[in-house]
């Protein structure tokens, strides 16, 4: 089972400087918030903004949302009090950008171990060529990342390539940050989509990245939610799927037989730990669920 294994079917961008939506995202249906510090944050407000985070952190009330804070390039002049500042006020995970080898995580875990963050998991974005060629470096550098998040915007740009609704620029970036997350049972979501009024092109993005593996979607706005929930939530019919597949292989070998077919498909083994899996991430997501109403 994945290192920090819960649903993360939505990462919503919360704007550090703004204090409104800081207080906003406790009451949205995300099951992860992301607290930010980096890029979309202007110079003049970056300082204010790394206040806010730690205050709203420490205020709580963010409730079953898993609550990560991103925090500024390593190398900036606000990476390293960034850190400082957030390794001990109670998020649950800490957000690297920029991330492009196995030696960027390592100096990540240090800086974060050094401010009294030992005990901290961390997520990593992926936003380069040079990055997705090394993903497997990366998701293989420490057990402490819990999630690999794409930042399919920077990626486009790096790649001279255009967007388009297929999203057959990156195709195999993003299986190839797929195969090494799942290489190393790492949580893996998918980059944000710009253009949040396209709510058409957005589901559609949702549902190719549910097909490709991707265990969620990360947002730049609320009503993005809804729609990266749906399409990250198993269905009840699958749910029934599962359960059937567990109970018709566990007859078969006590019949004697090591596969059976379930309606009409053959079913192995490793059938059966997709089903669990799947029953798991189905389970989790109704307590989530639960606890938001």
């Amino acid at each position: 089972m994945e290192y920090c294994f819960r649903p993360r079917r939505s990462m919503l961008y919360v704007p550090g400087c703004n204090l409104h939506y800081l207080e906003r995202a406790r009451t949205l249906q995300a099951d992860s918030v992301i607290l930010d510090l980096g890029d979309p944050i202007l110079i003049e407000a970056k300082e204010r903004s790394r206040d806010n985070v730690v205050a709203a952190v420490k205020a709580g009330g963010y409730g079953a949302r898993e609550t990560v804070v991103r925090v500024n390039d390593l190398d900036s002049i606000w990476g390293a009090d960034d850190i400082k500042a957030v390794a001990n006020i109670g998020a649950d995970a800490i957000l690297f950008p920029n991330m492009e080898s196995s030696e960027d995580v390592l100096k990540a875990l240090t800086m974060l171990d050094a401010a009294g963050g030992a005990h901290m998991p961390i997520m990593v974005m992926i936003e380069s060529p040079i990055a997705v060629l090394n993903a497997k470096e990366i998701a293989s550098a420490s057990d402490r990342i819990s999630c690999i998040v794409m930042a399919t915007t920077d990626l486009i740009s790096q790649l001279h390539a255009h967007e388009n609704h297929e999203r057959s620029a990156i195709l195999t970036s993003l299986s190839l940050v797929i195969l090494a997350a799942r290489a190393y049972g790492r949580c893996v979501v998918d980059g944000i989509a710009s253009d949040f009024k396209n709510m058409h092109a957005f589901e559609y993005a949702c549902r190719l990245g549910r097909d490709m593996g991707f265990d969620g979607k990360s947002l730049i706005h609320p009503a993005q939610i809804a729609y990266s929930n749906d399409a990250f939530t198993p269905k009840a019919s699958e749910v029934a799927h599962a359960r059937e597949i567990i109970k018709a292989l566990k007859e078969a070998k006590e019949a004697g037989r090591g596969t059976v077919v379930v309606n009409d498909r053959l079913v192995e083994n490793h059938n059966v730990k997709a089903a669990e899996r799947l029953i798991k991430l189905s389970e989790m997501i109704a307590e989530l669920e639960e606890e938001h109403e």
